[in-house]
């Protein structure tokens, strides 16, 4: 009953238009004092959820991401991935993939990554003559790699809820996202032929090329140190942020010193803003899984999912079907840190393997941030690139097809998720 009258809270002060955050907080809040429970559990399960060292990686790869914008590095992996991808037709498409790619190996986060680079990536399609609905498109559709390639905010948050181990799961991140990039590019290039797309027109010579890979080379190394830590076991996922932070820092005043005081303390602020987003729905959200827990729902869903069939095959495409629907009316972190725990236990009692599912689960609610109502990247794009939001939705349409491939692959296939951190961690 508890769990009904929060669930009808919830929905109730979200078409109200409050904020999602405060829609959990406030629905559980009243649950918990309309049936007589002690109010300091308020504030021993808020804390209990923000006393997380995992949870201490979020705000250092949100500022390590707003220092490598702010320095104006990312520009230089722009230039250098131009030179090498942007001549072939519809190269602008591979270099959005290519740098996202990249740059996903320090910010972690879609919304990120869109700040960082899709202002830029989407001025410079529609001057070489692209169509605004293919750069808004792309623009999106690359930016999911960012939560699925190590290092992962929502892969980190997604630890945290289950239980799982934060380094396996960041390190099962790599070969989907490299899979994402493939069929992205893919996509890409039948749209390049289809529609005939223009070819980049930068100036390409060896000279330049080796100027700029020389300039571009710190730049690209951040990625390489930080995974490569993350790998040999040098760094957890919270000293991993921690060195990000610092060779951002690095980079930015000692190598291309463009980082002023006055860009470290916006990065600073901006990080101050996202991280005080992120960690109230992590402490509304533990609220709200409190009482679904104490009224027994994930057991309740464990014996129903169970029942319904023991295949995990089947259970995964089930709860690929609930967490598409989740993922276009939740928010992505509310919606991992309030059914991790409901999923986990009843597939994992089928077979599956808790690092698989990290992988699926997230894949699936990236892919929400590309549909309507609440898909954030379709929101941020509109406003970035001042388009109206049904055609910003007609762009991304095309690029879902590659992530929705993507997703059958890792759901059916355990070993592209599995295999590297097995044999890493072995």
């Amino acid at each position: 009953m508890m769990s009904l009258t929060v669930l009808v809270l919830f929905m109730v002060t979200m078409l109200m238009g409050m904020p999602i955050a405060f829609s959990m907080g406030v629905s559980a809040a009243t649950v918990i004092w309309w049936n007589d429970f002690p109010v300091s559990v308020l504030a021993q399960r808020t804390i209990n959820a923000l006393d997380s060292v995992p949870l201490l990686a979020v705000p250092m790869f949100i500022f390590a991401a707003a220092l490598f914008s702010a320095a104006g590095i990312t520009d230089h992996l722009f230039h250098l991935i131009r030179l090498l991808v942007g001549r072939i037709r519809g190269g602008l498409g591979h270099v959005t993939v290519l740098t996202n790619l990249i740059f996903s190996g320090i910010s972690g986060a879609a919304l990120a990554d869109i700040g960082a680079l899709g202002g830029t990536q989407i001025k410079m399609m529609r001057e070489q003559g692209y169509r605004d609905e293919f750069a808004a498109g792309i623009t999106m559709a690359a930016a999911t790699i960012g939560p699925i390639f190590p290092p992962s905010i929502p892969l980190i948050i997604f630890a945290a809820a289950a239980e799982v181990s934060a380094v396996k799961l960041l390190i099962a991140g790599a070969i989907p996202a490299l899979l994402i990039a493939a069929l992205l590019m893919v996509q890409i290039a039948v749209m390049a032929r289809l529609q005939n797309l223009p070819r980049d027109t930068i100036v390409f010579s060896w000279p330049i090329l080796g100027r700029t890979l020389l300039v571009a080379f710190p730049a690209l190394l951040a990625p390489i140190i930080l995974i490569g830590g993350l790998v040999s076991g040098l760094f957890g996922p919270t000293e991993v942020a921690g060195v990000c932070v610092v060779y951002a820092i690095f980079l930015g005043t000692v190598v291309y010193r463009k980082l002023t005081w006055r860009g470290l303390v916006a990065a600073g602020r901006e990080t101050v803003q996202s991280t005080a987003s992120v960690l109230m729905i992590v402490a509304s959200a533990a609220l709200f899984a409190w009482i679904l827990t104490i009224d027994r729902i994930p057991t309740q869903a464990t014996e129903y999912l169970l029942a319904l069939s023991k295949n995990p095959y089947v259970l995964l495409l089930l709860v690929n079907g609930i967490l598409l629907v989740v993922g276009m009316v939740m928010e992505s972190i509310a919606a991992i840190l309030i059914l991790a725990p409901i999923f986990t236990p009843a597939l994992m009692a089928a077979g599956v393997d808790p690092i698989q599912l990290g992988i699926v689960v997230v894949l699936n609610l990236m892919i929400g941030l590309l549909t309507p109502p609440v898909g954030m990247s379709l929101y941020m794009v509109s406003i970035m690139a001042r388009m109206p939001l049904h055609r910003v939705v007609a762009g991304a349409i095309p690029f879902l097809i590659p992530l929705l491939v993507a997703l059958m692959v890792v759901t059916l296939v355990p070993a592209v998720s599995t295999w590297l951190p097995r044999v890493i961690t072995s």
